[in-house]
Parts: structure tokens; sequence; C-alpha cells
């Protein structure tokens, strides 16, 4: 994942955290059920981003293994010649 990616990923979330909570919290609804709303949206956009950021992760995982792999290669192709 590049810097440009990873800029992008982390506005989108942000600007998505800020619009929910901008609509709930300037719905005409009872603190108690903004709260409660409040904490619903908050627990979704979380579960929401554990799961994009496993997944670059895992991503990142392949990759970094894959350029490892390509440098063992290398280097044997080095100390056998």
């Amino acid at each position: 994942m590049n810097k440009s990616t990873g800029k992008a990923l982390v506005g989108l979330i942000v600007g998505a955290a800020v619009g929910v909570a901008a609509g709930i919290l300037f719905a005409p609804k009872k603190g108690e059920e903004t709260r409660k709303e409040l904490r619903k949206k908050a627990d979704e956009l979380s579960k929401d981003v554990t799961s994009k950021v496993s997944e670059k992760m895992d991503e990142m995982k392949k990759v970094v293994q894959e350029m490892a792999d390509d440098a063992k290669t290398k280097f044997k192709k080095v100390d056998q010649a």
C-alpha cells in the first residue's frame, strides 16, 4: 500500500465518521436515543475499520513475503556464482 492509498483510506474513514456523527447529533431525537445510535454507529465503524486494516495488513504480508522470497532466490544465485 503506497502513501497516497493509505492517506485516502484514512481520509475516507475520518470523513465517514465525521459525517455520521454530525448527522446523528443534528437529528431531532432525545439524548438517550442519540447516544445509543452514536454507540451503535461507532461500533459499526470500528468493525469496518478493523476489517479494512486487517485486509490491508494481509496484503502487505503477502508483498513482504514475496519480496523476501525474491531476495532469497537472488542471494542463492549470487552465492552459487
